[in-house]
């Protein structure tokens, strides 16, 4: 069995960052990632750009150069693969973690899809990105229903209902559009989401008072047949015809993990319990960081303002060591 000083569960960002204090400080570390580097920022949309600006994505005092002041998703996955060779940090990609115990006062241990450690600490820091919020509706397995939207190349002039209102879903009505696809948007509230960026916004209300994005407010996506979707607004109930759907419903963490370990998950987001000077948690020895902290709350966290998590948790453990 491995040991360690510290063992870190998500190689996005803010975990990467971990890994980068726990360098300085001398400790043995290790992260662990299901996926690839930076797994959910891969899962983004091809042509992404993002909200902030790049300095602000910056980790490691590692300047992160782009050509546009917002970046884009491949100039920011190229940045943090060079901050992981730069760093030489010790990363498992494509190994799950799949169980976390305390087995006693001062060490876990963790259980992988590979092998087995232990660890003096561990740090939660998988994001949000991998588990979808499901609608429960029939059809909602079929192979043309996407939760997760790459490239708009694959749906170049065919029917796309987009259900959404965020960005995701924005971007994803905007491209598919751009592509030749004919494109209805369904949103379940009355207008488009406050969180949409705001150079994007004026794009989409002008293509829907055009008609050349059709849009339902107030209205929701009840079935998805091979063919078809229904969808059932304030008014009516409609069948049209479909070739996919792009359901960016949103996301949400993993609770399991948490709950299994006997974190505290509060209030109606589920934010898990943390110290936040330390961003420990009430089992001494486990930390949170990053997006993970907000619970089902996925807008209170981004890069930019959880990057200190990693300076604190380790200026806590340094002086535990």
């Amino acid at each position: 069995m491995e040991e360690y000083d510290v063992l870190i569960i998500g190689a996005g960002p803010i975990g990467m960052a971990c890994g980068i204090e726990a360098k300085k400080a001398g400790l043995k570390y290790v992260i662990i990632e299901k996926g690839a580097l930076v797994n959910s920022l891969y899962n983004y949309p091809v042509f992404m750009t993002f909200f902030s600006t790049s300095q602000k994505l910056e980790i490691g005092e590692v300047p992160f150069v782009s050509i546009s002041p917002k970046p884009n998703r491949n100039e920011a996955v190229e940045y943090y693969r060079r901050v992981a060779e730069k760093f030489d940090l010790q990363i498992n990609l494509f190994e799950k973690v799949e169980e976390v115990n305390k087995v006693s006062k001062a060490a876990f241990e963790v259980r992988t899809s590979k092998r087995t450690y232990k660890t003096k600490n561990v740090i939660i820091s998988t994001g949000f990105y991998d588990v979808p919020l499901l609608m429960d509706i029939p059809g909602e397995n079929l192979p043309k229903v996407a939760h997760y939207y790459k490239d708009p190349h694959l749906y170049a002039f065919q029917n796309v209902v987009v259900i959404g209102a965020n960005n995701s879903a924005i971007d994803a009505a905007l491209e598919t559009y751009r592509k030749g696809a004919k494109v209805t948007l369904v949103i379940r509230n009355a207008e488009i989401g406050s969180y949409v960026k705001y150079w994007v916004r004026p794009d989409i209300e002008n293509r829907i008072k055009e008609g050349e994005i059709k849009a339902y407010f107030n209205a929701e996506v009840t079935a998805i047949a091979e063919d078809t979707v229904t969808i059932k607004t304030q008014q009516e109930t409609l069948t049209l015809e479909n070739d996919f759907v792009i359901a960016m419903t949103g996301y949400k963490p993993d609770f399991a993990m948490l709950r299994k370990l006997g974190v505290q998950l509060e209030g109606e987001s589920s934010a898990p319990a943390y110290n936040p000077e330390t961003m420990e948690t009430s089992l001494p020895g486990l930390y949170l960081a990053g997006v993970v902290c907000g619970g089902m709350d996925t807008h209170k966290w981004f890069i930019e303002n959880s990057r200190v998590h990693a300076e604190q948790i380790f200026k806590h453990i340094t002086l535990q060591h």
